[in-house]
Formats: C-alpha cells, structure tokens, sequence
C-alpha cells in the first residue's frame, strides 16, 4: 500500500513504518534486527523514501542518524498517518466481525420504549460484544435513512413503498380511537371509526404514517374529518384528546403507558392495525453483523411481544 505526497510520488507505507524504527533507534543496525530485514535492505528503504520526499531525513554522525530537520517533520506526520490508518483497519475488521461488529439502527419514536430495545436486548444476550448506533425518526424520514445509507436497517410501519427496500414483518398493532373518558364512547368496548367521524380529530402530520392509515380508515367510510390539532408526537395526541380537544387514533398502548385521563377503544374496521416491519437497503451489501441481526429479527428469534 502506498500514499501520494505532494509532487504526486508514491509514498510506500511500510518505507514510512521503517523509517519511525529508524528514527526511533537511530541506528541502522538495531532498526535492522528489530524489524527482522538486512541492513542494506533498511538502507534502500531509506534511499527510497528520501527520494520520494524529495530531501534527506537523517544527518549521518559516525555510526548514528540523527533525524534533520525534514526528518522530525515527516516523524510527526508518519506517526499519524500510520495510527490512523491502523485505526481504520482495526475499525473495518471490527465492522465486518459479527461477534464485535456496529449495527446502525432507526426506528420509530412509537417503538422506541419496547420494540427497539427489546430487539436488542435479546440480540445482544447471543451477541453481548455488538454494538448498535440508534437514530429515532418518523416513518417518512425512516426509509430515506436506509436508502441514503446513513442506517444499515430501520424499524418502521407501514411498509414503505419503495421497491429497492426490503421488508419483514415484525408486529401488528391493534387501533384504537382515543376519547375523555366522559366522552359518550367512552364506555363501547369497540367502535367503528364512523361513529366519531362528525368528531374533530387531532391527527399526526400529513406525511406521517399512522396519519395515512387513520386518513384511509375516514376514507373508506366516506368520512373528511375536521382537523383539530396536528401534531409530531403520539402522546401528545393522546393528552390532547383527554383534555377533550378532540378524537384521535393511536395503537394500543403498552400497558402503564396509558393516559389514565382517556379511553382507549379498539376499532372494529377491518383495516384498523399497523404492521411494523424490518426495512434494509436490497441493492447495498451487508456487513456480517448486520447480516446476522437481520436474520435474527427475520428468524422470530427474539421474545415474543
């Protein structure tokens, strides 16, 4: 392997791993046992690099060398450069190490308490050396990161429409409309989105995906709701719709996540759930360990939800 200096010479990396032995002894015969070569070998490395530098490096005093001027500016740089290129190849062999290697992961703000971390935590009792980079976004944003490759793999629903992404499916999520709990639903055990549908609504913004399902349920009962309140967040909608500002529909809450102030009650509409899936990138190549928590989230081998 070799760099470009300035003039646009090759600069071999190991004449530069030689020649900070050399500095360091700075003498040609123990740099030479050290690094287990001939002298006259050592002293054609040598030659080379300072032709390729274009000055010399070493002073010659009797027997010793004694780094010059350009050799102490060439030891600081060589030193660096060799760290950092050591420190690339040790992170690369970790990347592609499936025992030690990084998943970057995104998901949905929705599933960041329980999907995600439990996704994880059952991976990493198999693989406890892997490391993961997490990155929360909506679902709009979610498939981009994947596509752009700023992520190996995202958690996201419903599924995306681009056909370069793969998918599986984790976990379906029941629907359900949010009330007061003085509201005149509030004591149905299950409800049709029609019978709310003269309700204002407080609805996640338009590019949102549990918005397209909630605007697709209106849809197929010839509903246009009016729109109380758009927000970014689910628990926000769900407090909002306690205070009675209006109707909303969420997935069914985890247990104790529950806004204690709202009833939460489950559609009977056919299309009344969100499928949260696994999306990767079909055309990049994996790294092993993402490979192997991919398969791992495909094989159902994590705790049943």
């Amino acid at each position: 392997m070799s760099i470009r200096n300035v003039h646009n010479r090759s600069v071999s990396l190991d004449d530069l791993d030689w020649f900070v032995t050399l500095a360091d002894t700075q003498n040609m015969t123990r740099a030479a046992e050290r690094l287990h070569t001939t002298q006259p070998t050592l002293s054609r490395s040598l030659a080379r690099l300072e032709q390729e530098i274009g000055a010399p490096l070493f002073d010659r005093v009797g027997r010793r060398l004694r780094l010059n001027q350009s050799g102490q500016v060439l030891l600081i740089h060589a030193r660096r450069s060799l760290f950092e290129l050591r420190s690339a190849s040790d992170h690369i062999r970790s990347l592609r190490d499936p025992d030690r290697g990084t998943v970057r992961l995104s998901f949905l703000h929705s599933v960041a308490t329980w999907l995600a971390p439990e996704l994880i935590r059952d991976f990493r009792a198999r693989a406890p050396q892997v490391q993961f980079t997490l990155t929360q976004a909506a679902s709009y944003e979610l498939a981009a990161l994947v596509t752009d490759g700023a992520v190996d793999l995202a958690v996201t629903g419903p599924r995306p429409d681009d056909p370069d992404l793969g998918w599986h499916e984790i976990h379906r999520e029941e629907l359900c409309l949010v009330v007061p709990r003085d509201h005149r639903l509030a004591d149905r055990d299950r409800v049709g989105i029609a019978e709310a549908a003269d309700e204002p609504f407080i609805m996640l913004g338009s590019s949102f995906g549990l918005r397209r399902l909630t605007d697709e349920l209106l849809a197929r009962v010839g509903a246009e709701p009016t729109i109380a309140f758009e927000s970014a967040e689910i628990p926000t909608m769900e407090s909002l719709a306690a205070a009675g500002l209006g109707v909303t529909v969420v997935p069914r809450p985890r247990p104790h996540r529950a806004d204690p102030n709202a009833a939460y009650i489950p559609l009977t509409d056919d299309a009344a759930q969100r499928v949260l899936g696994l999306v990767w990138p079909l055309s990049r190549p994996e790294s092993p360990v993402v490979e192997r928590f991919r398969l791992f989230v495909v094989a159902a081998e994590w705790a049943s939800l």
